[in-house]
């Protein structure tokens, strides 16, 4: 079974298509590793929502969860509605579907997320 640790170790891998998409076995033994995330009733995604304090909380969040992204070169969609509302999905795009790195992303995004977002 693989950790959440194990996951944050490692670093996103390029991929500009050619990797296999993970099958639903994968999916599910990496989905336990982030157990706040969800996956899309398509199987495709995997995504996770917050609600923040106020606005600038959102907007800081999403600025470290950036870095992060330009960091990993593995970029989620970011989402901040309703001013405190904040939702990202993460998907590999040029495979259309989730890899190793959506799980890795999604682990270090969990780590940049404890205190103070729930």
């Amino acid at each position: 079974m693989t950790t959440p640790s194990e996951l944050r170790s490692k670093k996103c891998a390029a991929c500009e298509g050619g990797v296999p998409k993970l099958d639903p076995d994968q999916i599910n033994e990496l989905l336990a590793a982030v157990p706040q995330w969800r996956l899309s009733p398509d199987g495709g995604r995997i995504a996770r929502t917050w609600r923040v304090k106020d606005f600038l909380d959102g907007l800081k969040f999403i600025q470290a969860v950036g870095q992060l992204a330009e960091d990993e070169g593995h970029h989620p969609d970011l989402h901040l509605t309703d001013y405190r509302n904040l939702a990202i999905e993460v998907w590999t795009h040029a495979v259309g579907g989730l890899t190793e790195n959506d799980f890795i992303l999604a682990a270090k995004i969990d780590a940049l997320a404890q205190p103070p977002l729930k």
